[in-house]
């Protein structure tokens, strides 16, 4: 076999490997922007999180805290959720469930899901939920944010939709 073609059959073998699974760091910042709220045409779905495993037990220190700080009333933002955790990025879909604030009869002030794969780029597919509940804690309107968006390592990403926000940030660990 000449030299050439050992290097070409070696780079075949290896380049999977390149983009096997990988432990990521992953932080989300999701925040309401100034403005009225939009509320959804329909309140979250029972089965919000589906098959989406909860970060609870992958939950790390979270690194963007001066962001956060940054995203107060008096600029004109509400902070909804901040959480960091560790998560393992592939080819596979690899689907979390994230969640803030206290469970009324299954559902929280803040869920919904994120959904990654990564090829040669990271994609993300977030769905989230803002919830409001009535006195007796029954759900009682929401609004729905969906966004699908390819990231980049160690890059802040922002996400705009209507009148929620978030900041996005992956980190090989």
């Amino acid at each position: 076999m000449r030299p050439l073609h050992l290097i070409a059959l070696l780079l075949c073998l290896l380049a999977p490997n390149a983009f096997a699974e990988r432990l990521y760091q992953v932080e989300l910042l999701v925040f309401r922007q100034a403005g009225e709220p939009v509320v959804a045409p329909k309140i979250a779905p029972d089965d919000w999180a589906g098959t989406a495993l909860p970060i609870a037990g992958s939950e790390r220190a979270t690194s963007l805290d001066s962001e956060a700080a940054k995203l107060n009333p008096s600029n004109g933002y509400q902070l909804l959720l901040h959480k960091a955790w560790s998560q393992t990025l592939g080819s596979s879909a690899s689907r979390v469930a994230v969640t803030s604030g206290d469970d009324h009869l299954g559902h929280y002030p803040v869920e919904g899901t994120l959904t990654f794969t990564q090829d040669r780029f990271a994609d993300l597919d977030l769905e989230l939920w803002i919830n409001s509940f009535s006195a007796d804690g029954l759900l009682q309107s929401s609004e729905h944010m969906k966004v699908a968006q390819r990231l980049k390592d160690n890059s802040l990403t922002y996400l705009d939709h209507g009148s929620l926000g978030a900041l996005v940030r992956i980190s090989p660990l």
